[in-house]
């Protein structure tokens, strides 16, 4: 008797034993090798030179489930440095992963780096490009999408397949001028003698309108489905300035998630998405058996740009016919109406089974507001663009290696000041300091006549309220903030001579860049960094630096 009690006891020691170790083993891991090239190819109908990730155009999609470890080698073959920045991955803990010249040296000239981060508590609809010059201008983006664990369920109706569609403006010119004889001579004619993107914002001139729109990459996109099933469009503007509609011909549009938010399941016959944001949709193919147009055109434009793919039922032979499904254009108070209604679903579950509505964002207090004003603005007879009047400058040593290292002279903690100030414009490189855990608010004000969109590296943020004119601290103007269910993203518009609020809790430790999204405001210095700080030494607020880490500038000697 006591000798089989004591059998049973060690194997229950066993059975509890194997329960703990399964249950804090290591999540998967996925491994990935990236060759980066330049490439001919013709999206608009026109050869020019690309930037291709395996010969790929746009890359590889990385298809990933929550709590994912993502390791992926990049080799870079072209002739310049280059970084890829993960665009909505939270990076916690992580701010070495980020990808930017804030973090990290960038890879050099036919070298290779190895990111491995881990895409911790997120589930969504993401996307990843190059940070470095105007890289992206020429490709070398692809899709992120992050799936729930099979564990955690979806709060939306099951869909038979998930569809990503890449969707954004493209130029013909590229980055940079191609050398004459680098390539065969039919590009000369389109290339040689043109500027490039580059080198136009260099000599001090602005960008034109881009030249067309891409799904996927191509100017004539198809996708077939079967008659009476569901599907999840994952849609992203991958584009570097304009925003977009998007529409599918007779088919109506179930939102069901916002960069990694779930949101109240709306209907809608048309959505805008403007630089940098993602949504998903679900759409079941309910018409008839033909073909149908997908459109997508630009906003606030003039002209409109519009490019169109085709929904194809499977066994259809009738092409989409005219009319093209109509849309708002120049409409921004119709957008900012429609951007109201795109709200978190408290109730339901997001990357952990805990309802999304169980943080109150409202009733925290706000210890710190940050009110930033972009400018247009001229230095040293340039044209550059200015945040608070600094206009950014990459510093040779990144800020995050500055701030490890304790190096000085790289970058001014609270150069940028907490509003405008008076004075002219100056060049620089900036961090705002905030404590770990401030919960802030931050206020876009646009004092253009151009819609901005703006993107938080390392988080997600409430989008509290928009307004037209002029922000200000009037008590009466935020009680028109949205303070129970606003959504929670990582990309937010700013409409013309409007202003945009958002309400951050920081509590994600590191470097972190804040960013237009008009990427040749970007490059031209419209971009600043939070330094989210405490003075605790732990693993668990942030990660030591990584062993591979690349130096460069003055954090070569430390």
């Amino acid at each position: 008797m006591k000798e089989a009690t004591l059998l049973q006891f060690l194997l229950g020691i066993i059975v509890c034993s194997t329960i703990f170790f399964c249950t804090h083993a290591e999540d998967p891991y996925l491994f990935y090798t990236w060759e980066v090239t330049y490439g001919i190819r013709a999206p608009l109908g026109v050869p020019q030179q690309v930037i291709l990730i395996n010969n790929q155009f746009p890359g590889p999609p990385i298809e990933a489930v929550t709590n994912n470890n993502i390791v992926v080698n990049i080799i870079n073959h072209l002739d310049e440095p280059f970084l890829i920045t993960w665009h909505g991955i939270m990076q916690r803990r992580t701010s070495w992963q980020d990808g930017v010249l804030g973090t990290n040296c960038p890879i050099p000239p036919h070298s290779n780096w190895t990111y491995k981060f881990q895409v911790k508590d997120q589930i969504g609809t993401f996307m990843y490009y190059p940070s470095t010059l105007m890289h992206r201008a020429s490709g070398g983006f692809g899709a992120f999408n992050i799936n729930q664990r099979s564990v955690i369920s979806i709060p939306y109706p099951a869909f038979d397949e998930d569809v990503t569609l890449l969707v954004g403006d493209w130029y013909i010119k590229g980055h940079k001028i191609i050398v004459n004889g680098s390539y065969p001579i039919i590009l000369i004619n389109y290339t040689f003698f043109t500027q490039a993107l580059q080198k136009q914002l260099d000599s001090g001139l602005g960008l034109p309108l881009p030249d067309g729109l891409l799904i996927n990459g191509v100017s004539n996109f198809t996708f077939t489905g079967q008659k009476g099933k569901t599907y999840k469009f994952r849609v992203t503007n991958v584009g570097i300035s304009t925003s977009i509609n998007f529409r599918i011909q007779g088919h109506p549009m179930t939102l069901v998630e916002v960069e990694g938010c779930h949101t109240l399941q709306e209907v809608y016959e048309s959505i805008d998405i403007h630089a940098g944001q993602s949504i998903a949709v679900l759409v079941t193919l309910h018409g008839s058996v033909k073909d149908y147009f997908i459109v997508a055109s630009t906003r606030f434009t003039k002209p409109i740009l519009t490019t169109t793919g085709i929904l194809r039922y499977q066994g259809s032979q009738t092409p989409p016919s005219l009319p093209l499904p109509v849309a708002p254009t120049y409409h921004v108070h119709w957008s900012m109406k429609h951007a109201r209604t795109i709200r978190m679903n408290l109730t339901a579950n997001a990357a952990r089974p805990n309802p999304q509505g169980s943080f109150h964002y409202g009733a925290i207090k706000v210890v710190r507001t940050i009110l930033l004003a972009n400018e247009k603005v001229e230095i040293n007879d340039k044209l550059r663009y200015a945040v608070n009047g600094i206009s950014y400058v990459d510093p040779a040593t990144p800020l995050k290696l500055a701030d490890w290292f304790n190096i000085p002279g790289v970058f001014v903690l609270n150069g940028t000041k907490d509003a405008p100030p008076s004075g002219p414009p100056t060049l620089g490189a900036s961090a705002f300091g905030f404590t770990l855990h401030d919960f802030v608010e931050i206020v876009f004000q646009n004092t253009e006549k151009t819609i901005q969109s703006w993107h938080l590296d390392g988080y997600s943020f409430f989008v509290a309220g928009y307004g037209g004119g002029n922000w200000t601290t009037d008590v009466r103007r935020r009680k028109r903030y949205n303070l129970v269910d606003a959504v929670s993203r990582n990309t937010v518009q700013v409409y013309p001579k409007s202003w945009t609020s958002i309400l951050v809790s920081l509590d994600n430790k590191g470097m972190w860049n804040l960013r237009s999204q008009t990427w040749s405001k970007r490059y031209l210095g419209q971009e600043v960094y939070l330094r989210v700080w405490n003075d605790e030494k732990s693993l668990y607020t942030e990660t030591d630096i990584p062993p591979n880490a690349l130096f460069c500038g003055k954090a070569v000697q430390s």
